[in-house]
């Protein structure tokens, strides 16, 4: 499948020194539903270097900054599982109640955030006890959430209402909501703070929100069931789950910049901390792969676990490059 016998052959020889050795690259920690894993790939040899077993069908994941940390939901298992990064071990697990899919921390690390899907609320985390400390109520259905660069506020798409909450994160409280497309599921906000974009997986297209403003500027159409977005220098990067594509847009015109055919239902994405490609999970082909963001073609294809999802911040930093 495209590039992937390419990727395995090339990078089949160095597979057991990534795995003994001390990291040398930046990983990604690819969460796969079906198979109850997590997938640790190097994304310099694009391989698989460790798999770290985890239950109750893993969908959201969260690294820390500084790489030391991967937090990971399992909705089926109302569990959030802390795994040492570097160790490749659990070493805790937070029970949760209700539904947890969304997941994100904030930029120091010390709060995870968590969207409990079934409860509609967003529960705050304290990371250095594990403990939950805090329920955010929030729309119904809550499932991706971002923060603003500063760490004050997040926001949350509250699927099932068509909108996004507004959380200020210092009262835990919210402060606003602001009306999308239908069904938003994954938002992402610029480097700078002032955008968001939100992809509404029932209106196939993606919301330009002006954070400033707290309202819908307009909607760029993508492809069919968008999952996820990532950005990379000026274009974002749209996975379209049963299209099998992932659309590309310029986030200065708002045009369509390009169509890209990848492997079969595209999910979560991230953009590599060196901006040079963007990488994504394909949950119909049990395929972890990366998009070169110059060329605008899939770069590398890495066999992973039954059903990823990688639904969040899945690079892990190993460097301090």
């Amino acid at each position: 499948m495209l590039a992937r016998g390419r990727a395995l052959v090339l990078a089949g020889a160095l597979c057991l020194l990534a795995a003994a050795g001390p990291a040398r690259a930046d990983e990604a920690f690819v969460t796969n539903q079906q198979s109850d894993d997590v997938s640790v790939v190097d994304l310099e040899t694009a391989t698989v270097v460790a798999t770290i077993p985890v239950g109750g069908k893993p969908a959201g994941v969260a690294v820390s900054p500084d790489g030391s940390r991967a937090y990971v939901t399992s909705p089926e298992g109302k569990v959030v599982t802390v795994i040492d990064a570097a160790a490749r071990t659990v070493v805790a697990r937070i029970p949760i109640e209700g539904g947890p899919v969304g997941i994100v921390l904030s930029p120091d690390a010390a709060w995870l955030y968590v969207a409990d899907w079934f409860n509609n609320a967003i529960l705050v985390i304290d990371t250095a006890s594990n403990a939950v400390v805090a329920s955010i109520p929030v729309g119904r259905a809550p499932a991706g959430m971002a923060i603003t660069p500063d760490g004050r506020t997040l926001l949350s798409c509250d699927r099932d209402d068509d909108r996004l909450s507004v959380v200020d994160l210092a009262t835990r409280k919210v402060t606003g909501t602001i009306p999308v497309g239908t069904h938003p599921f994954a938002v992402t906000i610029a480097p700078d703070g002032k955008r968001a974009y939100a992809a509404n997986v029932m209106s196939n297209d993606v919301s330009v929100v002006d954070l400033a403003g707290r309202r819908e500027i307009t909607r760029v159409p993508v492809g069919d069931t968008p999952y996820g977005i990532a950005l990379a220098g000026t274009r974002a990067f749209v996975t379209d789950q049963h299209a099998d594509t992932v659309t590309v847009f310029d986030t200065g015109t708002l045009q369509t910049v390009a169509t890209i055919d990848t492997p079969s239902f595209p999910e979560g994405i991230e953009t590599a901390r060196d901006g040079r490609k963007v990488w994504a999970a394909a949950w119909g082909d049990d395929a972890f792969f990366s998009i070169d963001v110059e060329t605008l073609e899939v770069a590398d294809e890495v066999d992973v676990g039954t059903g990823p999802r990688a639904f969040g911040a899945f690079i892990r930093r190993t460097t301090s490059r």
